[in-house]
């Protein structure tokens, strides 16, 4: 039963590697109706949802992340490829960060990079981005999986009971990763909270006026 169990654990981590992710040449080179744009979305992280009736993204989050400052208008209710990127990463970081310090990540890209208008600028950040995440993914089931090794050796001489001492161990591994993410999740906060104090908003919306001058001339 224990081997079983292992195997399950085993499978659970190399399934990592088959998370969708939205690739840069899968996002189309037209404008989307926001119908269009939830399906998109719906179809390309379809594997990332943890219950099969779960929402990837809805016309109120998109609504609200407009309303919020994190996802510039449509224009004529059409949503740009520069749009797609933005809402790409939302959804990444969302499940980690405030939308306070989500609206602080984006808005220098918002405010610099994004131009409905031109071939984006977006798009090159967005495949490089890609590209790096891409290549962790192995790495990152790595370390997972020595932490299940090591949790599998924990509590060996603590119980006789085996399903006590699955339990256990099991709950070794949560622990590990949760403070694994715990730590990431403390020095992304620090990383963002000084980006910001050195960085006032203001210097965005300068920066966005200046481009469109300099884009004018």
């Amino acid at each position: 039963m224990r081997e079983k169990y292992n195997r399950e654990i085993l499978d659970l981590i190399r399934s990592i590697q088959n998370i969708d992710f939205i690739k840069p040449e899968d996002i189309p080179n037209i404008d989307l109706y926001m119908d269009q744009v939830t399906t998109f979305m719906e179809k390309e992280l379809a594997s990332s949802k943890r219950h099969e009736d779960d929402k990837i993204l809805t016309k109120t989050m998109i609504n609200n992340y407009t309303k919020n400052d994190l996802l510039p208008a449509p224009v004529k209710k059409k949503y740009s490829r520069d749009h797609l990127y933005i809402l790409a990463f939302i959804y990444y970081f969302k499940s980690i960060l405030s939308i306070n310090d989500i609206k602080t990540i984006l808005d220098p890209l918002t405010s610099q990079f994004f131009d409905t208008d031109k071939t984006s600028e977006l798009d090159i950040i967005y495949k490089e981005v890609y590209n790096m995440c891409k290549s962790e993914v192995s790495s990152i089931s790595q370390d997972i999986s020595s932490k299940a090794d090591k949790a599998d050796n924990a509590f060996e001489n603590f119980t006789d009971n085996d399903d006590d001492k699955e339990f256990l161990q099991f709950f070794a591994l949560i622990c590990t990763l949760i403070f694994d993410v715990y730590l990431k999740k403390n020095l992304i906060e620090n990383l963002i909270d000084d980006y910001a104090s050195r960085h006032p908003v203001t210097d965005a919306k300068n920066k966005k006026q200046a481009k469109k001058k300099q884009d004018k001339e």
